[in-house]
């Protein structure tokens, strides 16, 4: 093994990819098999300046250099060589928010994140307008609003990329995006995988009043999609990702993905008719259709796989962090009554138990809304747990309530699709925190969505993994291979998952839990005008 990876590395045949999460950077090196061989990480926190969620570029760069050093060192440690040739690169990193350049190449405001809720106006005109959902964190949103607002930099704006692109371009001097990553930026055209032309010509149309000196088009990375070349790394980008300067330049890239899009591809999931759920903090569930939404609906935004195909996705800011917060205070309890528990035996004793709970949860009802909620339209929210005297109120129950009621808003949106638009879902892959206890959060997630849910050994491997995956795919895939192929074929093959089937009883009782909770929403209503 040892040998093998050294001539690996030493011959260029490594793969690398980073990812720019919202608390974490990661670099992961794989091998020809795309099994990971070296990873560096590193932590950092956005920053609240002038009311704005930012990160600065020093912050930016000097997370990108870190995580790729601590990587470089662990393949000097773990194999004796130094890593100067790497078969292809690939970035990815939080989507949407705001990077606008001058002329010069100079950020003209500072980094707005997809955090930044200041966009109300333009992304509600922008929906009407296109007929088309455009959500508030949209690139394209923050850029109408700062017209909007007649914003002094805007007369100034040479170029407008994401996180990932805003690297890709330092890295390469290539203005690129890959097609997933760039449908959050601006709506696209299914046929020719770039931007909706029509769209274009309307927002050209309505920011023509203001006599600006740029229209869309001109400002606009260009759209890849996977497989195709992204350019190279330039000689100052080699510079600027190795400080030490033992990179190569010359080393192909594969477009800049967002974390939406890697996260499809690190649980297999771009194929019609799949889709993943990531449920921790926040749960948001991706699909990929078969064909268009019959209507525009607030609680669905629409993206794209890495290859340019449709996706919907239900989005819910709470999922974990009340569940997380009462698994808390049974640890305060253990510690009290003298008993020292193991974090993991406590989450999965009292996640297991929910599996014995009545299916309705025994009339009990819960509400985890740490903050808002805008599929069932709360602007803040308030943790809440309440029975009536009649409820069967037991451990088995409770912990059950809590995990039901952590996909309750995310069920609203995905009803949206499975039973308004009829979607068809073969399976749908989980991953996440929610998923670490055995068997639990996927029945849970069974009987929210009736759909089987999978979990796979590899769903812990993350974005990072995912881009190193569209990295390996544009310099190792044969002609004509597809990435559902490959990823199939060559990436997932033989590598095992758990697939939990919904009990039809345990679905009954999910339906019924959300008639409670529906009805319940205007107790989660008094609680934040009360309390």
């Amino acid at each position: 093994m040892g040998l093998d990876v050294e001539s690996v590395i030493l011959n260029g045949k490594a793969i690398l990819g980073i990812e720019l999460g919202s608390t974490r950077i990661k670099a992961i090196l794989v091998g020809e098999d795309g099994e990971p061989i070296a990873t560096g990480s590193h932590s950092w926190e956005n920053n609240h300046v002038d009311g704005i969620w930012t990160y600065s570029e020093v912050d930016i760069w000097n997370g990108v250099q870190n995580s790729y050093q601590k990587m470089a060192i662990e393949v000097k440690q773990k194999y004796g060589v130094p890593l100067q040739k790497i078969g292809a690169i690939g970035f990815s990193a939080m989507m949407h928010g705001y990077m606008i350049f001058d002329k010069d190449g100079k950020l003209l405001v500072p980094f707005r994140t997809w955090r930044n809720n200041m966009t109300e106006q333009a992304a509600r005109e922008l929906t009407e307008r296109f007929n088309y959902p455009i959500p508030q964190r949209w690139s394209i949103a923050h850029l109408y609003q700062a017209v909007l607002n007649q914003e002094e930099h805007v007369n100034d704006i040479n170029f407008q990329t994401t996180l990932a692109g805003y690297i890709h371009w330092k890295l390469t001097g290539q203005k690129v995006l890959g097609v997933g990553d760039a449908s959050g930026v601006f709506p696209i055209d299914l046929n020719t995988k770039t931007y909706n032309q029509k769209m274009i010509n309307q927002f050209n149309e309505l920011i023509s009043p203001n006599h600006l000196s740029w229209k869309l088009e001109d400002i606009l990375p260009e759209v890849l999609v996977a497989g195709e070349n992204a350019g190279v790394l330039t000689e100052e980008g080699a510079r600027l990702l190795d400080s030490t300067g033992e990179l190569e330049a010359g080393i192909p890239l594969c477009p800049p993905e967002g974390d939406a899009g890697t996260g499809m591809v690190a649980t297999n999931s771009v194929a019609k008719r799949t889709g993943n759920v990531s449920a921790g903090t926040s749960v948001f569930a991706m699909v990929v259709l078969e064909k268009e939404l019959s209507n525009v609906y607030p609680e669905i935004d629409l993206v794209t796989t890495p290859t340019g195909s449709l996706v919907a996705m239900a989005h819910s800011n709470n999922c974990s962090s009340d569940l997380d917060a009462w698994v808390g205070l049974f640890d305060e309890f253990s510690n009290a009554m003298g008993m020292e528990v193991d974090m993991n035996k406590l989450y999965g004793t009292l996640y297991s138990l929910a599996l014995q709970g009545d299916a309705d949860c025994g009339g009990l009802l819960a509400y985890g809304y740490l903050s808002g909620e805008h599929i069932t339209h709360f602007k803040e929210g308030r943790p809440l747990f309440v029975r009536s005297s009649e409820s069967n109120f037991n451990l088995a129950n409770f912990m059950r309530v809590h995990l039901f009621t952590s996909l309750g808003a995310l069920k609203i949106g995905m009803d949206i699709l499975l039973k308004q638009e009829q979607v068809k879902l073969d399976e749908i892959l989980g991953h996440g925190g929610l998923f670490k206890a055995k068997g639990v959060g996927s029945s849970m997630m069974a009987s929210a969505l009736n759909v089987p849910v999978s979990v796979m050994e590899t769903a812990g491997e993350g974005g990072a993994w995912g881009i190193a995956q569209l990295a390996s795919y544009m310099i190792n895939k044969e002609e004509h291979e597809t990435l559902e192929e490959y990823l199939s074929e060559k990436v997932f093959k033989g590598k095992a998952g758990v697939t939990i089937f919904p009990d039809p009883k345990d679905v009954k009782g999910y339906e019924q839990f959300m008639k409670r909770y529906t009805k319940g929403l205007a107790i989660e209503r008094a609680a934040i005008e009360n309390l």
